[in-house]
């Protein structure tokens, strides 16, 4: 819940300074590594959101993987999801881990309010 409001939170400041607005969507970088469950994190915008100015809108969380590539070979090493593989398949030097540490806000939308505080067609 302190990801979702802290998301949350950025996207509003976003929003204030382009005037008065309700928030139609976010998308967020969400990597392998960065324990967190994307599924709970959606769970949790909704809760945030739901009574609000900004309820209906929807998080919209991009998945980044982290690869296992070989420094010495440079081979990409293929393995399960959530498994590590030490060494490299293809020449057995110790494997280096690549990305998935993302955790950001790419884009939102939001719909400005007119003049009289509703929303603008």
């Amino acid at each position: 819940m302190g990801l979702a409001m802290a998301i949350y939170d950025t996207c509003r400041a976003a929003v204030a300074r382009q005037g008065p607005g309700r928030l139609e969507w976010v998308r967020v970088a969400v990597g392998e590594l960065a324990a967190v469950e994307p599924d709970l994190l959606r769970f949790a915008w909704e809760a945030l959101t739901a009574e609000g100015p900004d309820a209906g809108s929807v998080l919209e969380v991009e998945w980044r993987p982290a690869e296992q590539r070989c420094p010495a070979c440079g081979d990409v090493a293929e393995r399960a999801p959530g498994s590590w593989l030490r060494l490299c398949p293809a020449c057995g030097s110790p494997l280096r881990v690549e990305g998935g540490d993302d955790l950001d806000v790419l884009r939102l939308s939001f719909m400005p309010y007119d003049d009289e505080g509703g929303e603008s067609e």
